[in-house]
């Protein structure tokens, strides 16, 4: 059996891996050209770089692979349509994300109902600036994507007294953590009330540029807005005019349309906007973490056993309804 393992170079940089030697052959693909090479004859495919393309325009030469597991919560770098009409399975790092973006959300809305910015502002100019902040218990969130990542969001923020609603594709009831969850198409009306504004979405057609001048306008002038999702479904022109006029109150991005952040990017000086370098899911522990889920689903695979995270191919994302590994 043979493992290529795209986006990265040795076994160094994919810590852990090393105990895959036990049952399979390990190649190592940091470019399109080695990827060529190495997938040709190869059973799984490790995505070791979740934002890498290099996939199809090499997938002439994947004839024999049965898997592909991809490091990262998103797979639309790898949902391309020759993959997605194929037989080959593809599995994601669901689960491993989910309490450290959770954890992101909740110190980005602490640090604005306390007034940090301004404390470290004040600490800088040795000014003595006594005021009145406000609590975050009562107040109301919406999260945007119910899958494992927006469930972990939702339990923290009630854990601290946040009235949390969760918004998926479509409307259901007895959800473990929101209740009732609402559908997409109602959203307009469920945002006007909320004072967090919180998208985890998967990027799918649906999902592209789905918070939009409209989107924006329905929010109240006190609310805020985050993305720890997918930078096209923001359109950030759109967000940017919401947030100079003053139709919001402020937000905080992890992702964008184009990354690395363009030096030019108006977003770096918009007001009340928090620029954070798409990092919110990931921690000291992280990619160990990823490598031994993909090593438990690789004992799955040997064993002929259903494998954890299954990617439903023509969604675009685990299914909310498939349980965690």
């Amino acid at each position: 059996m043979k493992i290529v393992v795209s986006g990265a170079s040795r076994m160094e940089d994919v810590p852990g891996l090393d105990a895959a030697l036990k049952v399979a052959e390990v190649a190592f693909a940091p470019d399109a050209d080695q990827l060529a090479r190495h997938l040709d004859g190869s059973d799984i495919l490790l995505g070791w770089n979740f934002r890498g393309r290099d996939l199809e325009s090499q997938w002439q030469h994947a004839g024999r692979l049965k898997w592909i597991h991809w490091c990262g919560a998103g797979v639309d770098a790898v949902l391309f349509p020759a993959l997605v009409a194929s037989e080959t399975g593809l599995t994601n790092a669901r689960g491993i994300f989910d309490r450290a973006m959770a954890e992101y959300v909740l110190g980005y809305m602490l640090s604005e109902v306390k007034g940090f910015r301004r404390t470290w502002d004040m600490q800088a100019a040795r000014s003595w600036d006594f005021r009145l902040t406000h609590k975050l218990e009562g107040s109301r969130a919406i999260v945007f994507g119910t899958g494992s990542i927006g469930h972990e969001i939702g339990r923290l923020l009630k854990s601290v007294g946040v009235k949390v609603t969760g918004v998926g594709r479509s409307r259901r009831s007895g959800d473990r953590v929101f209740g009732e969850v609402l559908a997409s198409s109602a959203a307009l009306t469920a945002v006007a009330d909320a004072d967090w504004v919180i998208s985890v979405m998967p990027l799918t057609p649906d999902t592209e540029s789905y918070f939009d001048a409209a989107f924006f306008a329905a929010m109240k002038p006190s609310a805020r807005f985050m993305n720890l999702g997918r930078g096209r479904s923001v359109d950030e022109a759109a967000l940017l005019a919401a947030l100079t006029d003053g139709q919001i109150a402020g937000a905080m991005l992890d992702v964008y349309t184009q990354e690395p952040l363009p030096d030019d990017s108006p977003l770096w000086t918009a007001p009340n906007l928090t620029v954070s370098p798409h990092m919110s899911g990931d921690y000291s522990a992280s990619q160990a973490d990823m490598v031994a889920q993909f090593l438990a689903n690789l004992d799955r695979y040997i064993a002929g056993e259903p494998l954890a995270n299954v990617v439903d191919k023509q969604l675009g994302f685990v299914r909310s309804d498939t349980p965690l590994a």
